[in-house]
């Protein structure tokens, strides 16, 4: 009975209250391992995971101190028009424009976007998470660069609504 003794080792308390630890430590959103035909998803804060069949949030978080320190620029521009949303990482991690190295991006400025289009992978702890857009419309910039770490609320996309 092999079995039993794994599902015992995916939900040892220890071992949770271990995961919760690097969350924290790592600053963490979300995490979701598996283990044979079990499966373990921890979350933090109020905020919904990203997954493919899931909605995010429906309105996009504050930028966190840290954004606003690295952008002070941002922080000063004039006011998006009421049409422009922002699509922003659901999580702290590492922002991938595209599947890998060799794939075209998800997206470019100028496409069409649905709510379920994967813009793009933040990748937190070897976890790769798929993030929709979340709106429908045009995308007009990308504001963030392929291989670069992003914040939990940061903006990735401007996105022209009902164009």
């Amino acid at each position: 009975m092999p079995e039993p003794s794994s599902v015992q080792d995916v939900f040892d308390v220890r071992k949770v209250r271990r995961l919760v630890e690097l969350m924290k430590e790592y600053d963490l959103a979300e995490m979701d391992l598996k283990q044979g035909e079990t499966r373990i998803q921890l979350r933090r804060g109020g905020a919904v995971p990203v997954a493919a069949a899931m909605p995010l949030l429906a309105q996009a978080p504050a930028p966190s101190p840290a954004a606003t320190e690295k952008a002070p620029a941002a922080a000063a521009a004039p006011a998006e028009p009421s049409n422009v949303k922002l699509i922003t990482s659901p999580m702290v991690g590492t922002f991938y424009s595209a599947a890998d190295p060799q794939s075209p991006p998800f997206v470019k400025v100028g496409d069409h976007v649905g709510p379920d289009t994967t813009v793009c992978i933040v990748e937190a702890m070897k976890v790769f998470n798929q993030i929709p857009a979340e709106v429908s419309g045009k995308i007009t910039a990308i504001l963030a660069e392929n291989g670069q770490t992003v914040e939990f609320g940061q903006p990735l996309f401007k996105v022209a609504v009902g164009e």
